[in-house]
């Protein structure tokens, strides 16, 4: 840890050296080393330097975290009024010019003799906003780059999503038992065959072409679950899934895939040929958050199928990248039920 954060410590090191360096340098008479120092024996110097550092880093680790960044700019406006106000009655660069140094030159002390401190110290300000817009800048910068990175790392893990998807629904057993369904319709003239043959080329088409942005509306993914079901209730029966979505798809946006996920996970666990098996789904549309709900039996042969899916696992990893601290995931066994919730908070 220590290691990866050293070159970052020793860049905030050596600019901290560097600026209490400038006013040594500013101050010196010529006389050697020993006046180049004797600025440090002085308070001023000392309120200088600790006063801009201190600015510095309450900006860049608590202002801008806890008001700038959350979009609370008045208070931040508020905040940095005081701060300036502070400067302005300290006069940290004024206190420093007044000093009177060791051995100085006659000009200095011309120069002290006939000083008159301003009333309002110019360079004590302007060094105050050049703190505080170099701390928003590096803080406004490396939150942009932790933004690229997420988003890298989000689109190489739904290319893994998607892959995962694609293997666990269209292999061979997922497209035989549809279209041994949809056969079964076509030989007996049922009414419903040309529509189970657009629904199946619509989950083909979205899972393949339309998933490759990073949101969709949310209104496809539910067309595709709700394909993806009508399909499977051709080989159930029709009380078997309670399905239900309430609330206003269209104005809501969702990362592709993220539900399906799950859905997909109750009908390859949660049917059975033995016993009933019903499965419950529930989609709710809010204006701030999208909750999912799923549940199904859990089975004595399939009791740890669930927790070893490959698309549950790369689905979390997708959430935590998209969703940072916006999503809660509650996965339970309780009951011999497998019961999924799932709560999405929007901007």
């Amino acid at each position: 840890m220590f290691s990866r954060k050293a070159p970052y410590v020793s860049i905030h090191i050596v600019c901290w050296i560097l600026f209490m360096i400038f006013p040594l340098l500013f101050m010196h008479n010529g006389d050697g080393y020993r006046a180049l120092l004797a600025p440090m024996r002085h308070y001023s110097y000392w309120l200088f330097c600790v006063c801009y550092i201190s600015i510095f880093y309450f900006n860049r680790y608590w202002l801008i975290p806890r008001f700038f960044l959350p979009g609370r700019y008045v208070h931040y406006a508020i905040v940095s009024v005081l701060l300036c106000a502070g400067v302005y009655v300290l006069q940290p660069f004024d206190r420093l010019l007044q000093q009177k140094w060791a051995t100085p030159p006659p000009s200095i002390v011309a120069l002290k003799w006939v000083y008159t401190p301003p009333v309002i110290d110019i360079t004590s300000l302007f060094i105050f906003f050049m703190i505080m817009a170099l701390g928003t800048a590096i803080t406004t910068t490396r939150r942009w780059q932790q933004t690229e990175r997420r988003a890298i790392k989000a689109e190489g893990e739904k290319i893994k999503a998607e892959l995962s998807f694609l293997k666990a629904q269209v292999h061979p057993h997922f497209l035989f038992n549809t279209l041994n369904n949809i056969y079964t319709l076509a030989l007996t003239r049922n009414n419903n065959t040309a529509d189970s043959i657009l629904k199946l080329s619509n989950i083909m088409r979205y899972i393949t072409d339309e998933v490759c942005e990073d949101y969709v509306p949310l209104e496809q993914e539910e067309a595709c679950i709700r394909n993806y079901i009508a399909l499977q209730q051709l080989r159930l029966r029709p009380d078997q899934v309670d399905y239900e979505v309430s609330g206003d798809l269209s104005m809501q946006e969702i990362s592709p895939l993220i539900l399906m996920t799950f859905v997909e996970n109750v009908f390859k666990y949660g049917i059975s040929k033995h016993a009933p098996s019903p499965i419950r789904i529930r989609l709710n549309a809010f204006p701030q958050r999208i909750t999912f709900f799923c549940q199904n039996r859990i089975y004595p042969m399939r009791r740890d199928t669930h927790s070893s899916g490959v698309g549950i696992a790369n689905t979390r990893q997708r959430l935590d990248l998209l969703y940072p601290g916006r999503h809660i995931l509650d996965i339970n066994t309780d009951y011999e039920l497998y019961t999924v919730r799932l709560t999405l908070f929007l901007d």
